[in-house]
């Protein structure tokens, strides 16, 4: 994989499948198998998006270990698994539930993957903790699908969604760390407004956060109804008025922006020269940091003047795959909204 030039060209399955029967009957066979299998599974607990392009991007590498960072209902992980024999997969997520589900959906893979609980941004402890499935092999991939899935918000007593009513709670893992409703209890209404400003509740952050602090919220129901009440009806933009103030409260509480500045550090030092990191994001905060990281380690860290060129010496750490996000197809959107927010980026590692 040393020096091979990255070509990341993602497809409609239909084209996938027809270039990979050029290519390999067999191996097309199994690809469109492994992605029929997916859709017929994952109604039962969350429908993972741009599944066709990852299983493209990453069924065709060589012999190793993949690592599914946020191993999610085990959507992406069982379609690869299927298409790609040669590669074992180590999944990672803090949430019980997803775990659980997980391991029921991979069970008949046996030994080529192992499900851990941990967050991505613990991975370094999680390779030395599991180096006996690891094995000494490359880590020749690592996905992460941030964000929430759609299970958690369906599963109203999660506290995620305001589509129903039930303690406000918003924990990953639920076993640990505090509430939504024990965070606004504390937090003051300046830092309040700031974090709403942060994830793109600009004009009424002020006016959201004095009513939410005023009325202590412990469901959801209640934290929406504090949401409304500071927002006149006028001005409200498309989509529920709550949809944002929800967001802000789960990063905080899962405190994800570090985790995904630290898992993306973690991601890039686990992974083995020529590996691939694709990473799916859902917003447009994650999507810069993403994009601001590969760009980093593009560059090498150079700082020096463009129009002088580098003398610095620096040396890029990875090949960005397009300089653009790619983009769900119209068709997946309509089968899944959900993917209508979803941008993958995807770097090759060049240097250790």
């Amino acid at each position: 994989m040393n020096g091979a030039p990255l070509q990341y060209r993602p497809r409609t399955t239909r084209s996938l499948a027809i270039a990979a029967a050029k290519r390999d009957t067999s191996s097309a066979l199994s690809l469109v198998v492994a992605i029929e299998r997916l859709r017929m599974a994952q109604d039962s607990y969350h429908e993972p998006v741009l599944a066709s392009e990852i299983v493209e991007l990453l069924a065709s590498l060589p012999a190793g270990v993949v690592v599914d960072a946020t191993l999610g209902g085990g959507g992406h992980a069982g379609a690869l698994l299927s298409a790609a024999p040669q590669l074992r997969l180590l999944g990672i997520d803090r949430d019980p539930d997803a775990r659980a589900e997980a391991t029921k959906r991979l069970v008949s893979f046996d030994s080529r993957v192992r499900v851990v609980g941990a967050t991505f941004a613990e991975l370094n402890d999680v390779l030395h903790d599991n180096e006996d499935f690891v094995q000494g092999d490359d880590v020749v991939a690592i996905l992460m699908d941030l964000g929430v899935s759609s299970h958690q918000l369906n599963e109203g007593s999660r506290g995620f969604s305001f589509r129903a009513d039930a303690p406000l709670d918003m924990r990953m893992d639920p076993s640990h760390g505090e509430t939504a409703s024990a965070f606004l209890a504390r937090v003051d209404q300046h830092e309040l407004a700031r974090l709403l400003r942060n994830n793109g509740e600009t004009r009424f952050a002020g006016s959201i956060a004095k009513s939410v602090i005023e009325r202590q919220p412990q469901t959801t129901y209640e934290l929406n109804e504090a949401v409304e009440r500071a927002v006149p009806m006028a001005a409200r933009r498309r989509g529920h008025v709550a949809t944002r103030v929800f967001q802000a409260l789960r990063i905080a509480i899962n405190n994800e922006e570090e985790q995904l500045s630290e898992g993306l550090d973690a991601a890039l030092n686990a992974l083995s020269v020529g590996g691939l990191m694709a990473v799916i994001s859902y917003h447009s905060g994650e999507d810069r940091v993403v994009k601001s990281f590969f760009a980093e380690q593009q560059s090498g860290g150079c700082r020096c003047s463009p129009e002088l060129g580098c003398v610095c010496g620096a040396i890029a750490r990875v090949k960005v795959a397009k300089a653009s996000a790619q983009l769900a197809s119209p068709l997946e959107i309509a089968r899944n909204p959900r993917a209508r927010s979803a941008r993958l980026r995807v770097a090759r590692k060049l240097a250790p």
